[in-house]
């Protein structure tokens, strides 16, 4: 029990173990160039250990005072930390929500060592590194084997959207939604589209971006 109490020992264990925790989460992260790293996912779960702490301390040595409240707040203000890091691309591609997701859940991991919930502090930041890790290949795997892909292509000039709509449908895709970019940094006479497209079974995207470059027309192909 002497490990549940706000102790010396307590202090020392549970922060070494929320910097340890989220390190591992981060270190995944910031290999990846993500906007938040390995220095990022330490300090916030050290942070809100240490909130939780202090909140079980107040608690401990007053006998008064709520002992959730400040880690409440940690649940809802990491909020803003983890919008920082979602950003829309110039072709309304949204990033980061990984990222912000992960801080949130090592804010969670945070708390649970803040107030000395250890097992499920431990178990929950492994799920997390291997949700973020073991997971992503399936992930990917699947994202390149659906019906719907998101692309975006420049046209050169002679060719219009009907005639490249024709061709792609020759490929066996329906063209489910179109948005023409006018501000786009292409050449002059070069009409650039984001287009959704569905195909009629699943296909494999990489084969299938291969197939649309080599449609006539095409200048510049990308998979959103």
């Amino acid at each position: 029990m002497e490990l549940r109490e706000v102790t010396m020992l307590a202090v020392v264990l549970r922060i070494v173990a929320a910097a340890i925790c989220g390190g591992a989460i981060g270190l995944e992260r910031g290999m990846k160039n993500r906007p938040a790293g390995m220095r990022t996912y330490m300090l916030v779960c050290i942070g809100a250990c240490l909130i939780m702490l202090t909140n079980q301390y107040i608690n401990q040595a007053t006998g008064a005072g709520d002992p959730m409240r400040l880690g409440a707040q940690v649940v809802s203000g990491i909020g803003f930390l983890g919008a920082g890091t979602i950003i829309v691309t110039k072709h309304n591609q949204i990033k980061g929500l990984t990222t912000a997701a992960g801080l949130w859940s090592a804010a969670g991991v945070g708390l649970a060592l803040g107030v000395g919930f250890y097992e499920a502090a431990l178990i929950a930041g492994f799920a997390i590194f291997a949700v973020l890790t073991l997971l992503q290949k399936w992930d990917d795997q699947m994202h390149n084997n659906t019906r719907m892909v998101e692309i975006y292509v420049e046209l050169n000039e002679g060719t219009t959207v009907g005639t490249f709509i024709q061709n792609l449908r020759e490929l066996d895709l329906d063209v489910i939604h179109v948005q023409f970019e006018e501000d786009t940094a292409a050449e002059d006479n070069v009409r650039a589209i984001i287009a959704s497209l569905k195909g009629k079974k699943r296909f494999n995207h990489q084969v299938m971006m291969g197939k649309i470059r080599q449609l006539s027309g095409v200048r510049y192909l990308e998979e959103l």
